[in-house]
């Protein structure tokens, strides 16, 4: 339990978090829940967990992750589900590996929830202060400093910066420093990453203009209503009475509320022809299109300048307009990010149906920031260049509050384990998507900020949204991060879907046909076995799912057992690339560079052909001889 702050370099923290985003919480927490002692450090304590965009959790992929940090015991899911305003369940037409949950959050209550979970936890300590330095000896990082002139020192640091590095706000051709509209920047920490030779970029990221709502006339747009039956984030089957971690049991509110908030309704509209001629009029006064903006910016959510000049023969685009909360007035006007000055974003903004006498309260800008290229970290998130450093969020090129969460909790779990000299817990692409996320980033790197895809994953049928807690079942088993009770409870529900799945295969009905016949034939769940009918629904859909695609889940297994032969095959930290007859200069290089932990994963760096792979594999058995 902490006692109060520590500066002692002889008392040192067992985890230092830098940043309180959806990364850093996540790290804290799960630190904490490993049984580090946690010190978080942010530059605002009000904006703890802030949604500096879109209020909204989940969707494609997303959605996946979020159930995934929920079943390996972290916090998102169940902050969406007790701040969440609508649910929707997307993909409902389609297969059950690609449908995945979505939220509209109520962002202050999102925000403030997960800020008093932190303040209850007794293993963590949360302090006001801007990291802006490192302290580094002989190689490995042992503490930071602050703005503040107070150095703290800790056996494991996480970097959870977010947008903040070297941050750059444009609106027109005005700038001003600052990673959020209102918020600080952090330059010191760039310094001493580039002096310890870990390599910085630079991307970009906007967020468009919010409006006061009883100006928007909704009879010109279209509602989207939320589901009826909600899809919710976090596995409620498997917590029986004890629903939340103890230090979530609140003094002044109840952060374990029953009662849902007020559901609400979305709305669309749609961009004219007359926004498409004031975008194309005043392309010169964009700072990205001026050449004011050297980042990168989204692929996948990209600017409204962006959309009217590659897609300039479209009629219009779609705009959402989403509600901030049930306690304001403040609208989010999903799909038009810009970076246009603020005359013209008013113009814009009243070009579209719906928004014609729109009053702007605060406007659209893009934020330029540093981020360190992720190939310079292992897959545990610790950094290659430096010891007992780890990086989480969009510092590894990221976007989005799903991934920047999950790789918290993975930086929060080793960085736990590294500071009570424990081996690193390290997630396969065969497990879930947080898997593939790190893989990805460590392995491939990325030249524009990452989003998760299910496309990304080659098991993506493996991934269902409904799985998440068995698939990590044999983690769970190793690291305390969900309670005793909870651990055999999941235990239990695996158990029961296996005898479930072999009786449905067997049990004979209506002649020669099976319980597994008449679920890949569609039929109707009523002539479904009434024991069955009675289970949780959870529990349900994953039998149904099980039934229904085996074909297709055998082979993707089988394709599993492939892969883990080449995964099987260690590379030592201290292998040396240089001067292998048969490997390629360039893959050389590049193996040098990333270190790849395995034959699987070196197979897998973009550039590393199969010739190289088998020189590799024909040393690496060699040495394993010798």
């Amino acid at each position: 339990m902490n006692t109060g702050l520590k500066t002692d370099e002889l008392n040192p923290y067992d985890v230092i978090v830098c940043g309180a985003g959806h990364a850093g919480c996540e790290a804290a927490l799960a630190a904490s829940r490993c049984g580090a002692e946690v010190l978080i450090l942010t530059g605002n304590l009000d904006t703890v967990a802030q949604m500096s965009c879109n209020p909204a959790i989940g969707g494609q992929a997303k959605g996946q992750i979020v159930r995934e940090i929920d079943a390996l015991g972290g916090e998102m899911a169940l902050n969406t589900d007790l701040s969440a305003i609508q649910f929707k369940l997307l993909n409902s037409s389609k297969g059950p590996a690609v449908q995945a949950p979505r939220a509209q959050c109520d962002k202050k209550a999102y925000q403030l929830r997960m800020k008093h979970v932190l303040e209850l936890n007794e293993n963590i300590t949360t302090f006001q202060s801007i990291v802006d330095g490192l302290i580094i000896k002989k190689d490995k990082c042992v503490g930071v400093k602050t703005t503040l002139g107070i150095n703290f020192y800790g056996k494991s640091i996480v970097v959870t910066t977010g947008t903040f590095l070297r941050a750059l706000m444009h609106v027109g051709k005005e700038k001003a420093e600052g990673g959020r509209l209102g918020d600080h920047v952090a330059k010191g920490l760039s310094a001493d990453f580039t002096e310890y030779g870990i390599e910085l970029n630079r991307f970009k990221t906007g967020t468009p203009p919010r409006l006061l709502g009883r100006s928007i006339n909704f009879e010109k747009t279209e509602t989207q209503y939320g589901d009826k039956e909600p899809t919710k984030f976090a596995f409620y089957d498997t917590r029986n009475q004890e629903m939340f971690h103890v230090e979530q049991k609140g003094r002044w509110f109840h952060v374990e509320q029953s009662q849902p908030l007020p559901t609400v309704q979305c709305f669309t509209t749609r961009t004219t022809s007359q926004t498409a001629e004031i975008i194309n009029k005043n392309l010169h006064l964009s700072p990205l299109y001026k050449g004011d903006i050297s980042g990168t910016g989204p692929r996948y959510c990209p600017s409204v300048e962006d959309k009217i000049v590659r897609f300039g023969e479209k009629e219009g685009h779609r705009i959402y307009l989403e509600p901030e909360g049930i306690n304001t007035d403040e609208w989010y006007v999903n799909g038009l990010s810009t970076s246009l000055p603020f005359d013209v974003q008013k113009d814009v903004v009243q070009s579209i149906p719906g928004l014609e006498q729109a009053i702007i309260i605060r406007p659209a800008y893009a934020v330029e920031y540093d981020y360190a290229n992720p190939t310079q970290l292992t897959r545990s998130l610790e950094s290659l260049k430096i010891e007992s450093l780890f990086f989480a969020g969009q510092i590894n090129g990221t976007s989005g509050y799903e991934e920047a969460a999950a790789q918290g909790l993975v930086a929060g779990i080793n960085s736990a384990r590294k500071a009570l000299d424990q081996n690193p817990i390290i997630f396969g692409r065969d497990e879930g998507y947080i898997g593939v996320l790190i893989d990805d980033l460590v392995t491939k790197g990325t030249t524009e900020p990452y989003r998760m895809f299910t496309s990304r994953a080659e098991y993506r049928l493996l991934f269902n949204h409904t799985s998440s807690e068995l698939r990590y079942l044999p983690k769970l088993q190793i690291i305390n991060l969900v309670s005793r009770e909870r651990k055999q409870a999941i235990v239990s529900k695996a158990k029961l879907i296996n005898e479930w799945v072999l009786r449905m295969r067997t049990e004979k009905v209506y002649a020669n046909d099976t319980y597994a016949d008449l679920v890949k034939r569609g039929e109707n769940e009523m002539v479904l076995p009434e024991d069955f009918r009675k289970l949780h629904k959870e529990t349900r859909s994953e039998i149904l799912y099980r039934v229904k695609y085996e074909g297709y889940l055998l082979r993707e297994l089988k394709n599993i057992d492939r892969m883990k032969d080449s995964e099987r095959i260690k590379i030592p930290k201290s292998f040396s690339y240089e001067d292998i007859p048969g490997l390629r200069k360039e893959s050389a290089e590049k193996l040098s560079v990333i270190k790849p932990e395995t034959l699987a994963q070196a197979n897998r760096i973009s550039g590393v052909n199969p010739s190289d792979i088998s020189v590799l594999m024909i040393l690496l058995a060699k040495s394993n001889t010798n």
